[in-house]
């Protein structure tokens, strides 16, 4: 991917994210809308006369003033919804989920029609009823109309935000949005994979470290330029750092060496390896699966701290992670070696698959230790992800039982009452005597 396309997938994410674009881009196609409106004359004469204003000027102008006054203060209404729903949803739940909320495309619609009903509106008022400076009797009729209509789209609009946002800070449409989104990249944007580690090429002593010119987060990484230019020059490329990763400007980002003895332009890599790569202060979803878990993992951890004490909201994000871990379970996961030729290959790091289950259960674990409900729905998370295992899948089913293990010494640590704990240790031996098959 060129640094023009990368640039540009930069500025799409960002506006996916920024909610002025569509209201800046409804103001002006509703000023549009009512230049063309005020080119429109129906006569009285006319059979669609009774679709357009009936009014005097006067009337037109104090309609305009009242649409325009009422518009504002509504638009100014759910700008403090909006703000009072990020602050709950990131003090309740977790910060890290407030940028799901300004992505939200209903919102950013409804804000859309009301500021385009506030622009169309108060550009009218240079014209309905006014000419020249002067007072006059003829005005568009069909552009006074058509602030009418802006007006009861904007009612609708209204009634539909107050129940889409009371709607939308439930956490459970907070967590299926974030599964829905979390798979959506498993399926669509997630590579596959080697699984075994053996065949991930180690960089030798004399490799040269492709320094990483910005600090932040790796957002993305496409390495089709890498594997192009690997391939024509006999050369081995390992990306450091994973995305979701945060790097240092100065520290390696990649590792380039030869085992052929092709020479290495080590300017021409660096500027070619940057070029893969999207650095950017925040983590984003893009190609960042476990930005995904990392979220429900901190809405589990809220709800799971002594000032919340909600158990039940800790169970159900489990149950959303298991939908994840069982079909990351199916995928092959881990380092992707490219290997365009013998002598070429373009290496991209990733978690492997006791990664995963470790992002998913570990804070979960540790938190929840004291409720027996926490452990069983571990437990039964497993169970579903288990159930989801070939037989030839031997290392996955040992990080299951690293983790059933730790589930179970956790829970006789710390669960007091024995009739609290047998649940859960009758539970773990049926999965564990399931695994070991």
């Amino acid at each position: 991917m060129t640094r023009r396309r990368q640039r540009l997938e930069a500025w799409w994410e960002y506006l996916l994210g920024a909610m002025w674009v569509l209201p800046i881009t409804a103001m002006v196609l509703s000023i549009a809308l009512g230049a063309a409106l005020s080119l429109v004359d129906i006569p009285e004469s006319s059979s669609y006369d009774w679709l357009v204003f009936q009014g005097s000027p006067d009337d037109a102008r104090s309609l305009l003033i009242g649409i325009a006054g009422t518009t504002i203060t509504v638009i100014a209404l759910m700008l403090g919804l909006t703000v009072v729903a990020l602050q709950l949803s990131s003090t309740q739940y977790s910060p890290r989920i407030v940028r799901n909320f300004l992505r939200d495309r209903p919102n950013q619609i409804v804000l859309s029609v009301f500021v385009a009903t506030f622009a169309y509106s108060a550009a009218g008022l240079y014209t309905v009823g006014v000419s020249a400076g002067r007072d006059t009797e003829s005005f568009p009729r069909a552009a006074v109309s058509g602030a009418i209509g802006l007006l009861f789209l904007s009612l609708g609009a209204l009634v539909y935000e107050v129940h889409h946002i009371s709607h939308s800070m439930q956490i459970d449409e907070i967590m299926r949005r974030i599964g829905r989104n979390t798979t959506e990249v498993i399926h669509n944007r997630l590579t596959h994979g080697d699984d075994d580690a053996e065949v991930v090429p180690i960089p030798p002593a004399d490799a040269i470290a492709i320094a990483a010119v910005h600090s932040g987060y790796v957002q993305t990484l496409h390495p089709d330029a890498a594997i192009d230019y690997a391939a024509g020059h006999s050369i081995h490329i390992r990306y450091a750092m994973p995305v979701g990763a945060h790097i240092v400007r100065g520290s390696p980002l990649a590792w380039v060496w030869s085992d052929t003895g092709a020479e290495v332009d080590a300017g021409r890599c660096a500027v070619l390896i940057a070029d893969c790569v999207r650095v950017g202060f925040e983590r984003t979803l893009e190609q960042d699966v476990p930005f995904g878990i990392r979220q429900l993992v901190d809405v589990a951890a809220k709800a799971l701290s002594p000032a919340v004490n909600d158990p039940y909201t800790g169970v159900q994000v489990i149950d959303q992670l298991a939908t994840i871990l069982a079909i990351l379970a199916t995928r092959r996961l881990g380092p992707t070696v490219h290997r365009p030729t013998p002598s070429a290959t373009v290496t991209t790091p990733a978690r492997d698959f006791e990664g995963y289950l470790d992002l998913a259960c570990g804070q979960i674990r540790r938190y929840g230790a004291t409720e027996p409900a926490i452990a069983l729905a571990l437990i039964e998370m497993l169970s579903s992800v288990a159930s989801c295992l070939g037989p030839e899948s031997a290392s996955r089913r040992a990080a299951l039982v690293t983790q059933l293990d730790l589930i179970l010494d956790d829970a006789h640590r710390n669960i007091a009452q024995p009739a609290d704990l047998e649940p859960v240790v009758r539970h773990a031996e049926k999965l564990k005597k399931l695994l070991e098959r």
